[in-house]
């Protein structure tokens, strides 16, 4: 069996009738709108994040999906840093649950792990007049 591009097995499940293998799939491919520039983190182990969140229009009705993204990847998080609100970008990664404190309880979220993103178009900015 052939390594994932994340370096991981490619998980395999057995239909009922153990007949025919299904393969497990997380990949995410998103194009949205940043709500504003991403932001840079260092982790407590030294690894530099960057993180935003993605405004995606939803093509059934029109409404709109706001999804928290992280980047790790150093090509990904340099990409980032030049970015700004308004600009339209592509990233592909993987769906994650994350945990977070809220006082004594832990509170669950999800987030894109972005592996690979670009920008598609840049915002058009207004030039003042003066």
């Amino acid at each position: 069996m052939k390594l994932t591009e994340r370096g991981a097995m490619p998980a395999t499940v057995r239909s009922s009738d153990h007949r025919k293998e299904t393969r497990h799939r997380n990949e995410i491919l998103l194009v949205g709108v940043l709500q504003e520039a991403p932001a840079e983190r260092v982790l407590a182990d030294g690894q530099t994040v960057a993180t935003f969140r993605l405004d995606v229009r939803r093509d059934d009705d029109g409404g709109r999906d706001s999804i928290e993204c992280t980047a790790a990847g150093p090509h990904v998080v340099r990409a980032a840093a030049k970015w700004t609100d308004g600009d339209v970008v592509e990233v592909t990664g993987a769906l994650r649950r994350r945990f977070y404190r809220a006082g004594a309880a832990s509170r669950p979220f999800v987030v894109v792990d972005v592996d690979r993103a670009r920008r598609v178009n840049a915002a058009t900015r207004r030039r003042k007049s003066g």
